[in-house]
């Protein structure tokens, strides 16, 4: 059973959120504890779930990767065997980003990223509209990102 978060383990995710690459040293620092406590403390964030890991946040402009399309997917069948079946099979393209099932006019919602439009084109015809139950999908491209964080911890209303 997950323990009650406190102000440090909250503040401790919020710096991490911003830097990761902190040292327990400068995280102790930032947060008003002395080291020891900090690093138990994020131990048990580590171990209870809270962080669920560590990982560089890549240019994907640099790598040329910077064409970006939403996808809305309408499936011809809704039921659960249908929806394992597209989830399985969505989690292994490479070039799915993001894959949520929505409550609305279509079924799923595609973050797509790939090199550039021919390169999606492909990725479309070729394996997203081939996954298991796509009857039909609609794609909006991606013009400019104005925002895109990670997920930040909000301050719970007291």
């Amino acid at each position: 059973m997950p323990s009650e978060l406190d102000q440090f383990d909250k503040k401790i995710m919020q710096e991490l959120s911003s830097d990761g690459r902190l040292s327990i040293t400068e995280l102790a620092s930032r947060i008003g504890l002395s080291k020891t406590p900090c690093q138990l403390r994020l131990r048990r964030l580590i171990d209870e779930g809270y962080i669920e890991g560590f990982r560089a946040i890549l240019s994907s402009q640099k790598l040329g990767l910077d064409h970006i399309a939403f996808v809305e997917v309408k499936l011809s069948d809704t039921r659960e065997e249908a929806l394992k079946s597209f989830n399985d099979a969505a989690r292994k393209i490479r070039e799915i980003e993001g894959c949520h099932m929505i409550a609305g006019r279509f079924d799923y919602l595609l973050k797509v990223r790939t090199r550039d439009i021919r390169r999606y084109r492909i990725v479309l015809g070729e394996k997203i509209s081939t996954l298991p139950f796509v009857a039909n999908t609609s794609t909006n491209v991606v013009m400019q990102t104005v925002k895109e964080d990670s997920p930040q911890l909000m301050a719970s209303p007291e």
